[in-house]
């Protein structure tokens, strides 16, 4: 698949690195494409609207007071699927933005006007991204958002080993950016650090 990564922090080069490994051609879209921070990351560098012109997939991986303008930049996204892996932190993790009757994924939506969205890869830190498999169990991945967009981005979770599991339309963002905040207060303010990851336990029969 053609992927273009916006952003080019620790989600958007684990993500990046591990596609392009696995043989996707990975395109960074960045407002500096010769500064020194992009220069480990794995893949081509581009702005970034020449970056999503070119992609079937965009994955906005940009902390939340990015996100708007980084979406706008993208310039026309009609009919192409947008990863939202982002969570609409308030500053210092004390909380979210968007809430209960709302989420930063449907913000992003209305900002990607004709966007297939589909928010993912929010739930868990980067370096899990990178290797999903703890102590022999995957960690689980929950989707949502537009059908088909789901289908195209379940390909892409199932190769990096993740248990990749729809959770619906885009509201249900409403729920899963609440689940980040469990998952971030916990590697940050409860002490378990971010090596750990949620996974599902099935009864037998």
């Amino acid at each position: 698949m053609k992927i273009a990564i916006i952003g080019a922090g620790n989600v958007g080069g684990a993500l990046g690195r591990r596609w392009h490994e696995a043989g996707h051609d990975v395109t960074f879209g960045v407002r500096e494409p010769s500064s020194e921070k992009c220069k480990d990351l794995e893949g081509k560098m581009e702005g970034i609207e020449a970056a999503v012109r070119g992609a079937e997939i965009v994955v906005l991986a940009t902390p939340w007071d990015a996100a708007e303008d980084a979406v706008r930049t993208c310039g026309d996204l009609s009919g192409k699927v947008l990863v939202d892996c982002t969570n609409p932190l308030r500053p210092n993790l004390a909380g979210l933005t968007h809430g209960h009757d709302d989420s930063g994924g449907e913000q992003v939506a209305r900002w990607a006007t004709g966007a297939k969205v589909v928010k993912a890869f929010n739930t868990v830190g980067f370096n899990i991204m990178e290797n999903p498999r703890l102590e022999d169990r995957r960690a689980v991945l929950f989707v949502c958002g537009d059908e088909d967009g789901k289908a195209a981005v379940r390909l892409l979770s199932d190769a990096l080993g993740f248990e990749t599991v729809d959770a619906g339309p885009l509201e249900r963002a409403r729920i899963l950016e609440p689940f980040a905040l469990l998952w971030i207060t916990a590697a940050y303010r409860m002490g378990l650090g971010r090596d750990f990851a949620f996974s599902l336990i099935r009864r037998d029969g």
